[in-house]
């Protein structure tokens, strides 16, 4: 048997060698999910403060197209107030939606043009319609997408240019869904919601892929932290004030021991 074995060795050498027989080949690499690049944003450090134009131009691109899929709950009309718009142009961005009130004095629920203190409406009216209308994957609420998401509006730039890669060698996307390297698993059910000029920007801007995700992103950043600029401010207030006092207690402490020191 040690014989056969031998030679059977010996032969699968040979055939190796001249090129007869080839190794299987290796298999396909695993998924690594890539982190999002780091980019610099208005709002970084603790001097950062959000670009009004770019929170206005970031919200024309929700509302032009995230907005038909993708709801944001936690936000009121009158919220972007902090944007820069006014009383009336909030009124009437308001006013292009409809709302179910009521009841009335009839007892009944009505349709109403929605005002500055209602939320922004979804565009399903509940989770299981939203989940039916996209082969069972709802798409998420963006409210807090910047909080939630590790990388905040770094993952959302990234997730948002991350499109039309190809996948690694051997990996299956499923038809109806979509390979980004930037989103767990590397299968994403989101078509590409984004290209350049999808939307025409109000002030000017050249509308390209990258300054339409970069503009979003600065939206749902302020959407998950609306208070940023005002905790920013508050905490240099308070280190000045630290470093005042710091300085105070120095002298204080100079005036009390100079008598014991000498």
């Amino acid at each position: 048997m040690e014989r056969v074995m031998r030679k059977f060795l010996v032969a699968a050498a040979v055939l190796l060698t001249l090129g007869l027989v080839r190794p299987a080949p290796a298999a396909a690499a695993a998924f690594v999910q890539k982190s999002p690049p780091d980019l610099s944003w208005s709002f970084d450090g603790p001097f950062g403060t959000y670009n009004q134009a770019a929170l206005q131009r970031g919200f024309q691109v929700y509302k032009e197209v995230c907005s038909s899929c993708h709801s944001m709950n936690y936000l009121h009309y009158g919220d972007l107030s902090a944007l820069g718009y006014s009383k009336a142009e909030i009124k009437a961005i308001a006013s292009g939606y409809t709302v179910t009130a009521g009841p009335n004095k009839e007892g009944k629920m009505y349709k109403r043009p929605a005002r500055p203190s209602d939320a922004f409406v979804a565009p399903f009216p509940n989770e299981e319609a939203a989940a039916a209308a996209f082969n069972g994957a709802a798409p998420p609420d963006l409210s807090l997408m910047a909080a939630a998401r590790d990388g905040g509006p770094n993952y959302i730039y990234a997730i948002l240019t991350g499109f039309n890669q190809k996948p690694p060698k051997g990996m299956f996307v499923p038809t109806g869904h979509y390979y980004n390297p930037y989103f767990p698993g590397g299968r994403i059910a989101m078509p590409p919601p984004l290209t350049a000029n999808r939307v025409h920007y109000a002030d000017g801007t050249k509308a390209t892929l990258d300054q339409e995700a970069r503009d979003v992103a600065t939206f749902l950043m302020w959407a998950s932290h609306p208070h940023l600029d005002q905790r920013h401010q508050l905490g240099v207030k308070v280190m000045i004030f630290l470093i005042i006092l710091a300085i105070v207690f120095f002298f204080a402490k100079r005036r009390a021991w100079k008598d014991v020191e000498h």
